[in-house]
């Protein structure tokens, strides 16, 4: 006769999380490989472009070292360009050129589908 499972209601509960988790995992996983494939797909434009908005995601998250507990904190940067045409674009902006970015400024953006490359101020 065949082994017998009785996992009862907690081993049901485990295995429902369990899953839900390793598909959250393998679902972000996914999005950021196919959004790297799609941006070094994309042509690098260069566009005038009017810099509308800024701000910044402050974020944390726990991490165990060795028994320790560290709480790791980030920030990203994006930045809002408009076109000629009036349509806007976001983009995550690296930390060390989003101090250089100042909301009203004109000049001409370039980037890769949504990787900013670089913005040089007319």
């Amino acid at each position: 006769m065949g082994v017998v499972f009785s996992f009862g209601i907690f081993g049901i509960v485990f295995a429902v999380i369990f899953l839900a988790a390793a598909g959250f995992i393998i679902y972000t996983i996914s999005k950021n490989v196919s959004q790297t494939v799609k941006n070094n797909n994309s042509p690098v434009l260069t566009v005038n472009a009017k810099i509308v908005a800024k701000r910044t995601h402050i974020g944390n998250h726990m991490q165990n070292n060795n028994d320790m507990m560290y709480n790791n904190t980030y920030t990203k940067y994006y930045s809002t360009f408009e076109f000629e045409s009036k349509d806007r674009l976001e983009l995550l902006v690296p930390r060390d050129k989003y101090g250089y970015l100042v909301e009203g400024d004109n000049g001409k953006l370039t980037f890769q589908g949504t990787r900013f490359i670089d913005f040089e101020r007319a």
